[in-house]
């Protein structure tokens, strides 16, 4: 080990300086910029994070590996070399020779001469307890990825050292997480939907729990307006997603209106997508299942427009072969060909018969099957639509047969009841009688006056 070179970043300081001023526009100091003061007064801390974290990640495990290993035995605080093969016996001696060199030259491990032993430093040792904080919370499933700035607000409130930034760095994943839920929500998919719910409650479980945090903070007088101010911010942003239920059950509620069922099965398209989702390989689903290939046709451009044009030259006609539209003709009449339109006619002079003889015989009124039958069935029921109509008296709204129906002075009068019939077409009939009204003496008289 002895004989190794030790190789410091310090004596890169003058080039990194140098570097640092070609990121910034001509005239601006860095030294001028807050964030950069601050970055470069934690130049110890931050080399320490390159350190680790530098190279490829197998190289990152295997630091970090070593740094656990040495953090991880309590009974002593220094060690030697011997220590360290027997602790870590199951690494190759020059890899964790060539780890050790790198912790020992960014001050993450110190190298007593004297007494010949190492010695984790105070660096080391914060940078382990910040990197398992992270690393502890981030598998316990939270969703929602807050759970590590919360522990950070919390312990800062606890030793009464909460900073702004910590603040800002937990606002702005609430603002984060609640513009995810807004796109899921506007996206109408029930998968991100459903994602995204998930989320939304991990989130709330840590905002109920940073609640108490967030008011502890807001009723702190030594803190200063800034941090009532970003507190203050929290507090809605918490609201703002507390708020959000109402929007996904909403949502939920629309998709699963708009579900679609395939038959009697009790299947949805929404479980034939979480089948599909779970397939590996869904090209193999159609393995057998084709009997013959798909071929596929690929038109270009220019075949298009030869289609096109060849369709367009068939379908244009010729102004010569045709100079002008044909004559009109008059609509063929079909009067001959439906017997049936002279019924209301016959049956008028039926009617009209039927009544005259009930007057002569002393009767105002006749019995409804007088004036309805002999017909057949279908013929009877229609004659019996138009029975309404008799005594209506406004004619104008009328046309033809129908007109002279509403100008007789009959009018229908039904009773309870059913009558037997002895008619080969039907078999009864509501007991009902067609009566002449009060004028219809006055209008006989005229009519023969006429």
């Amino acid at each position: 080990m002895q004989n190794l070179p030790i190789i410091s970043d310090a004596s890169l300081e003058g080039e990194t300086h140098n570097s640092l001023q070609a990121y910034f526009n001509p005239g601006v100091a860095p030294d001028d910029i807050a964030q950069v003061f601050r970055l470069k007064r934690a130049q110890t801390l931050l080399q320490a994070f390159t350190a680790l974290f530098h190279g490829g990640f197998d190289g990152v495990l295997v630091r970090l590996l070593v740094l656990k290993e040495l953090s991880s035995d309590t009974q002593t605080s220094s060690f030697s070399r011997a220590d360290i093969n027997a602790m870590l016996g199951y690494l190759v001696p020059d890899s964790l020779e060539t780890v050790l060199a790198r912790l020992r030259a960014n001050h993450l491990l110190s190298w007593h001469a004297e007494q010949g032993v190492y010695r984790l430093t105070s660096v080391a040792r914060n940078v382990l307890s910040a990197v398992d904080g992270l690393l502890h919370l981030g598998q316990d499933e939270d969703d929602a990825e807050m759970g590590f700035l919360f522990s950070q607000v919390a312990g800062a409130q606890a030793v009464g050292g909460v900073s702004i930034d910590q603040l800002q760095h937990l606002l702005g994943r609430m603002v984060d997480l609640t513009e995810e839920f807004r796109d899921a929500i506007a996206s109408g998919s029930e998968f991100r939907l459903r994602v995204a719910q998930s989320k939304w409650n991990a989130a709330c479980d840590w905002v109920e729990k940073g609640s108490a945090i967030i008011h502890a903070i807001t009723a702190d007088a030594r803190a200063d307006a800034a941090t009532h101010r970003a507190a203050h911010a929290i507090g809605r942003a918490q609201s703002a997603l507390l708020n959000m239920q109402g929007m996904f059950s909403r949502a939920l509620n629309q998709i699963e209106r708009q579900r679609v069922h395939l038959g009697q099965s009790g299947l949805s398209t929404t479980d034939i997508k979480s089948w599909l989702l779970r397939q590996e390989d869904l090209a193999a689903l159609a393995n057998d299942a084709l009997a013959q290939r798909v071929t596929p046709l690929f038109v270009t451009v220019a075949e298009i427009i030869d289609v096109a044009e060849a369709e367009l030259l068939c379908e244009r006609t010729d102004p010569e072969q045709n100079p002008a539209l044909p004559q009109g003709q008059d609509a063929p009449s079909r009067a001959d060909e439906a017997p049936g339109l002279g019924e209301v006619d016959n049956w008028l002079t039926q009617v009209t018969s039927s009544m005259a003889a009930a007057v002569d015989a002393g009767s105002s009124a006749a019995p409804i099957q007088d004036v309805l039958l002999p017909a057949s069935f279908a013929v009877a029921s229609y004659r019996a639509s138009l029975l309404p109509l008799f005594g209506e008296g406004d004619e104008s709204i009328l046309r033809g047969s129908t007109a002279v129906l509403a100008i007789l002075p009959f009018a229908l009068t039904l009773d309870d009841g059913m009558v037997a019939l002895p008619d080969a077409h039907v078999a009864a009939i509501s007991v009902a009688s067609l009566a002449c009204t009060a004028n219809s003496h006055h209008k006989k008289k005229r009519t023969q006056d006429e």
